[in-house]
């Protein structure tokens, strides 16, 4: 994947960015907060870490969203347009989980599984070559060596 195919934006032009490079994991969430968030069955996010994402224009702002459980989730959109383009799930500074269908050709990246398939609206089907988790999955299993590494560096956790 080449890192020009790994540039995005909003729906009026004000937000550019480029992530610099791949990103850690791709994951598509059916869980019910999505779901209303992005008014769509399910979201499409790529884990990447924050100082990666390389900003052009008008720099996003963090809107609050409720949640089901409570957990602080920041919606960081454009101030023209408000499209989403990444989100903050617990207020972890380092790390973003980037809206793929912002990336201006966002087929160059497809989830490496789907979560919170417990909540998946019955009329959607799932590519088979993608594990599908009712909740979530074991991070140490699923993910690259080298993404886990990358993860630790930012968090500092398993």
């Amino acid at each position: 994947m080449r890192h020009d195919q790994l540039e995005g934006g909003c729906a009026c032009g004000r937000v550019r960015y480029r992530l610099r490079s791949a990103p850690m994991f791709v994951q598509c969430c059916h869980c019910r907060d999505c779901q209303r968030q992005v008014g769509s069955a399910f979201v499409v996010n790529a884990l990447i870490e924050t100082d990666r994402i390389e900003v052009e224009g008008t720099a996003p702002e963090a809107v609050s969203m409720p949640t089901d459980s409570g957990r602080p989730h920041d919606i960081y959109r454009c101030t023209a347009c408000w499209t989403a383009m990444w989100s903050d799930y617990g207020r972890r500074p380092a790390l973003r989980f980037v809206r793929v269908c912002t990336l201006d050709n966002p087929s160059v990246i497809a989830p490496a599984a789907h979560i919170f398939t417990r909540s998946k609206l019955p009329w959607v089907d799932l590519p088979k070559k993608a594990p599908a988790f009712p909740i979530y999955y074991d991070m140490a299993t699923l993910w690259p060596a080298e993404s886990l590494e990358r993860r630790r560096a930012i968090l500092g956790d398993g």
